[in-house]
């Protein structure tokens, strides 16, 4: 039985290598699945809660969408568009902002962290994105919804809005079921900590080679000899060409940092040839 598929993703610019590996390799398995009808979302409309650039904002709406089909993901068997050329998701937002109440969204645990102490100054657009949100859900009947699990409150919103307009207006809008990777996978940023844009440690998908490469060879390590075996199980460089690497690639690095001998830069440079997306894509 097909099962509808929905998610959305902000054009915020320079995707990087915990975009891929956290959120789009997952939207290609799920493209990939004969029994799913999936539609991915470039979601411009919750991009601009934030100051953006008109011009930028314009080719990172490109550069998702590029990065989208350069995974994988058929635009011919998958719908993949830009949500601001649809002005239903506007016109339900308002709508659904008439039944949503200001408990619900109070409780947001997004906001609180993005609108920080001084929430005042907050904008509108960064209170009310949830209802945005479910628009963009319910305009498509999606039965599932693939998140992560610090956005499963965002979802369950969603049905309560769902489940407030129905039992007012009627039986009208599906309620989705969040789909959360359980093996949701830690992706260690060039400091060591969770790769993130905020902490300013990410390797990013659409450099040039040099400067991939200057990232990569950046990431911090111990000061562990080179005679000396590494565990490579403590190793964030390990850890992500775990991540990229196939099984057979993965065991021979293990033994050659068991073995001794085998320097962190020279782990950088097999890492670096796994993450070389210029041999990988072709745009």
């Amino acid at each position: 039985m097909t099962k509808k598929i929905f998610s959305g993703v902000q054009p915020t610019g320079n995707l990087h290598l915990g975009n891929y590996l956290g959120a789009i390799k997952n939207f290609v398995e799920l493209n990939n699945d004969k029994e799913n009808e999936c539609i991915f979302c470039v979601v411009d409309l919750h991009a601009i809660t934030v100051k953006q650039n008109p011009k930028e904002l314009r080719n990172n709406i490109r550069e998702t969408v590029a990065t989208f089909v350069a995974s994988g993901i058929n635009p011919q068997k998958s719908i993949i568009f830009n949500q601001s050329k649809v002005s239903a998701h506007s016109e339900a937002a308002w709508i659904l902002s008439c039944v949503a109440r200001m408990g619900w969204l109070n409780r947001m645990t997004q906001f609180k962290e993005k609108a920080g102490k001084d929430k005042e100054k907050a904008s509108i657009g960064l209170y009310s994105y949830p209802v945005l949100m479910a628009a963009d859900i319910l305009l498509y009947d999606a039965e599932v919804v693939p998140v992560g699990k610090d956005q499963l409150q965002h979802i369950e919103i969603t049905r309560d809005v769902a489940a407030r307009f129905n039992h007012q207006m009627g039986d009208t809008f599906v309620l989705p079921q969040a789909k959360i990777q359980e093996n949701e996978q830690y992706i260690p940023g060039t400091d060591g900590q969770k790769m993130s844009k905020s902490r300013n440690n990410t390797i990013n998908i659409f450099l040039p080679q040099k400067k991939l490469r200057k990232q990569i060879m950046g990431i911090q390590t111990d000061s562990t000899p080179l005679e000396d075996p590494k565990n490579p199980e403590n190793c964030n460089v390990f850890a992500l060409y775990k991540l990229l690497a196939p099984a057979s690639s993965i065991q021979a690095l293990r033994e050659k940092y068991l073995a001794g001998g085998m320097g962190y830069g020279h782990a950088k440079t097999k890492l670096y040839e796994k993450a070389d997306w210029s041999k990988s894509y072709a745009y």
